[in-house]
């Protein structure tokens, strides 16, 4: 079923932080700095594949997904709905039953055998391809989807997320030169924001998180190994 009527956007992002916040998707840890995929510390870390295995929640951030893609694109924008390989993969598939839509995937890099393709399932030359991911940081993975798609001969000019970190000012300037929107549910600033309504973390932790989220750099510096 398409959605249509929901909440304002400040409410779908309200909504989204709670829930998971609720399954615990939500990680904060400053005394012991987590380490993400680029080596850099960060007091945050956050998982949206959990998502896949709570059925109400993850009904109810698709319909938001789905409903924020039709706002801010359009109804008709699209004909046709890729997941990145691997964690936009079920929220793709999930997307593009909501819209009536074809689904496909993109692959981080061709499988090395076969056709060697990229770009599994069906996509033709002119489809308006949305990419969809589970979050986006700062934006660079996205770029080697969007030039898979492309490759193709179809256009891919949004990419719509359920997270997105929201802190590194050049995201949507570095998307928006590449021909790209971002299109998302919630940020760490929103994120925070619930968590101190809940209560969820210490004050010293949430005071240390709020901190890296102001200077995310300048946080990181001053923490490498």
């Amino acid at each position: 079923m398409i959605p249509s009527t929901f909440p304002p956007k400040e409410e779908i992002a309200r909504l989204t932080a709670r829930a998971l916040l609720e399954i615990k998707a939500v990680h904060f840890n400053a005394e012991t700095p987590f380490t993400l995929a680029s080596g850099l510390p960060s007091p945050t870390y956050i998982d949206c594949r959990k998502l896949i295995s709570y059925p109400r929640i993850r009904s109810t951030l698709m319909d938001f997904l789905a409903v924020t893609v039709m706002r801010e694109a359009g109804f008709e924008a699209f004909d046709n709905i890729a997941g990145g390989e691997t964690a936009g993969i079920p929220f793709a598939a999930l997307v593009a039953e909501r819209l009536a839509l074809p689904m496909t995937y993109v692959r981080k890099k061709p499988k090395g055998y076969g056709r060697n393709a990229r770009i599994e399932g069906a996509m033709t030359e002119g489809q308006r391809v949305l990419l969809v991911e589970d979050l986006t940081t700062d934006g660079g993975s996205k770029l080697s989807f969007v030039d898979a798609i492309r490759e193709t001969g179809a256009t891919c000019g949004h990419t719509a997320v359920i997270f997105y970190y929201g802190i590194f000012p050049d995201t949507e300037a570095k998307l928006g030169a590449h021909g790209v929107k971002l299109h998302h549910l919630c940020t760490w600033w929103d994120v925070l924001t619930e968590a101190r309504s809940q209560g969820v973390f210490d004050d010293k932790t949430l005071t240390e998180v709020e901190s890296f989220l102001r200077a995310p750099r300048a946080w990181q510096d001053a923490r490498k190994a």
